[in-house]
């Protein structure tokens, strides 16, 4: 993970801008599938135990029982960055990673 941290307005993220605008995209590793939608982020949470959270009409959330993580997304696939997808990996360790696409 590479990047510099940013504070701004009150929220510190990382800022991918020095890695040379390399995309990232989020990798399901046991398949080594790149993840293209929420359709196939969904089929591979659900087989781990996620379910979809209905608590929020503006994000796509996903809840798994045995713990008290909520994965919490934008409605739109096209606003899924990385910070999103370093939030799956944390939460689904061995499972997910991030790569440069």
């Amino acid at each position: 993970m590479s990047g510099v941290w940013v504070f701004k307005n009150g929220v510190v993220r990382l800022d991918q801008g020095s890695s040379g605008g390399r995309r990232k995209v989020l990798v399901h590793t046991p398949t080594d599938e790149v993840i293209t939608s929420y359709e196939v982020l969904e089929e591979k949470l659900t087989s781990l135990g996620w379910e979809r959270y209905y608590d929020d009409p503006d994000l796509l959330q996903f809840h798994k029982r045995s713990t008290p993580h909520l994965i919490s997304l934008p409605l739109d696939f096209n606003r899924f960055r990385s910070m999103h997808m370093y939030d799956i990996v944390v939460k689904n360790r061995n499972i997910f990673e991030v790569r440069d696409s």
